[in-house]
């Protein structure tokens, strides 16, 4: 069986598809989203997480770092990573939980095995299995096999991804999939390209492709105060989405800042360190511009207002 690099199976997850559901996340992703909510997801190996203040200065990681990519200096640990193998040494011998490996290699055999501990679940709420990441799609021989041994079983499937892959390989992913969540974060060119670092139209095209196609796709708008909620965006992407084949229905993700302390631990700088949530009006307004449309618009996540 096919391996694969993942950073996470969530439990009883909610927001990622109908039911309640095992979300599996694989690493690596072809975009550059400045404000990714799982950077931990974006390249394709394994990084080291650094938790500075619970590094209690014993100095084990010191003396099993061949490398010496670790240093304590002015009492504060350190690590440069540009001499970092991810070994993995440093984190087994770290009890405080100040270092530690994110992502691991795994066989199809144990994701698969994972997700069929909650069948009983699927069957009751109407879930399944959700693959996400980083980018599911590219993986995309892992994630074909992990597709076709959950259908063998009668678990129901859905692929989280940001449309940007060849668009073979989506027709091929869309014959075993039961539902897309398909993340469309900006419809207009040039300023997909400024805050992803690549071009949305592979990303359009296979979208389109999925609407008339494919199986149901739902289309996740991550909304960012600033950057996607103005209404010239939201009035860009009303008309396509609007304009696809069967309609697919919206689910509004407005920013949230969980994700930061991430960034620090894995050594990378956050380019929207100032941005904050779309205020609830804001969340209601696009809300409501959206489904003058003629679409049917949910708001997932954490949300105080009322629709």
């Amino acid at each position: 069986m096919s391996t694969g690099i993942i950073f996470d199976i969530k439990k009883f997850a909610i927001h990622d598809g109908p039911g309640l559901r095992t979300t599996v996340f694989l690493k690596g992703c072809p975009l550059d989203c400045w404000a990714c909510h799982n950077p931990e997801g974006k390249e394709a190996r394994v990084n080291l997480f650094v938790r500075e203040d619970r590094c209690t200065f014993c100095r084990d990681c010191l003396d099993v770092c061949e490398p010496e990519a670790i240093s304590l200096d002015a009492n504060m640990l350190r690590v440069d990573r540009s001499l970092c193998t991810t070994c993995g040494l440093c984190t087994d011998v770290c009890l405080p939980g100040a270092l530690a490996i994110v992502g691991r290699k795994v066989t199809v055999e144990e994701v698969v095995k994972e997700v069929e501990r909650d069948t009983v679940f699927y069957d009751q709420s109407g879930g399944g299995v959700t693959f996400s990441g980083g980018e599911p799609l590219s993986q995309p021989d892992f994630l074909l096999e992990l597709m076709r041994e959950c259908k063998e079983r009668d678990i129901s499937v859905a692929v989280d991804t940001s449309g940007q892959a060849p668009l073979e390989l989506v027709k091929t992913v869309s014959e075993l999939a039961d539902l897309f969540l398909y993340d469309l974060k900006l419809v207009d060119a040039k300023r997909h390209e400024e805050f992803t670092g690549s071009s949305n139209e592979e990303i359009l095209t296979n979208l389109t492709w999925v609407a008339r196609n494919g199986p149901p796709v739902v289309v996740r708008v991550p909304l960012f105060a600033g950057v996607n909620d103005d209404d010239e965006n939201i009035s860009k992407l009303g008309e396509f989405v609007a304009g696809l084949p069967n309609r697919p229905s919206i689910d509004l993700l407005p920013y949230h800042r969980a994700g930061i302390d991430k960034y620090m631990r894995l050594g990378h700088g956050y380019r929207m360190a100032d941005a904050v949530p779309p205020s609830d009006e804001t969340v209601v307004a696009v809300t409501q511009k959206l489904r003058t449309y003629g679409l049917t618009v949910s708001v997932r996540g954490d949300f105080n207002g009322n629709e």
